[in-house]
């Protein structure tokens, strides 16, 4: 049984319990035994042991995890301490600087964000090495669409951003109005220039949050 330590681990419990769920467990145990496969099995659901389900005040949703050895580590666009930036996070540092004078950081862990309140949800949580989408259509969208759902259900507001047209398809799930929806182009390389560079999420976020009483996230690492 998977324990998270946290409230998610109630809110979760039957989706655990899903047939599509437990497919995709034993999906996962051929996987990780005939190949390697990121990220470790201890860190999959990293993104929702780090940040409770009372304390999310934003969502970022990413796709599937790095497939190079040494990077994912189970919070999305996050890499492991001295580990390169990969380009979509190079440009998310980028916008950082632009949007709020916050300098390059030295490490690409987002870990600092999550403890704030700042949940890194890819919609795919593994993946396998070298081949992006592996494990795509193999349940985690459902699960990552039934994490999305629960939230939604909450009466707190919480601030979704949502990058690139994968993200901007969750929106269909947030359905309730006190809810905050912030769209933009994905930082790839591909597409930063259409619209993620000069998004200004970083600070439009942090002023929706003192708008609601609440801490703003302080985006150093």
């Amino acid at each position: 049984m998977i324990q998270l330590g946290n409230n998610w681990d109630n809110i979760l419990k039957d989706e655990f319990q899903k047939e599509y769920y437990l497919n995709l467990r034993k999906f996962l145990k051929e996987e990780y035994r005939n190949y390697r496969i990121f990220p470790s099995m201890y860190d999959i659901f990293n993104a929702l042991k780090y940040t409770d389900y009372n304390d999310v005040k934003v969502v970022i949703i990413g796709q599937d995890p790095y497939h190079e050895i040494g990077q994912a580590h189970g919070l999305c666009f996050s890499v492991q301490d001295g580990v390169a930036f990969p380009p979509s996070l190079q440009n998310i540092f980028k916008e950082l600087n632009a949007d709020l004078g916050i300098p390059m950081p030295k490490s690409g862990n987002l870990t600092k964000w999550a403890k704030q309140g700042v949940l890194l949800l890819n919609t795919v949580l593994t993946v396998r090495e070298h081949y992006a989408n592996s494990h795509k259509n193999k349940g985690w969208e459902t699960f990552t669409n039934a994490v999305i759902e629960k939230l939604n259900e909450r009466e707190d507001p919480i601030i979704f951003l949502l990058w690139g047209n994968d993200a901007k398809r969750k929106k269909e799930l947030i359905t309730n109005k006190q809810h905050i929806v912030l769209t933009a182009a994905h930082p790839s390389p591909l597409s930063a220039y259409n619209g993620f560079f000069g998004c200004h999420h970083f600070s439009k976020t942090n002023q929706l949050l003192i708008n609601m009483g609440k801490e703003p996230i302080d985006w150093s690492l």
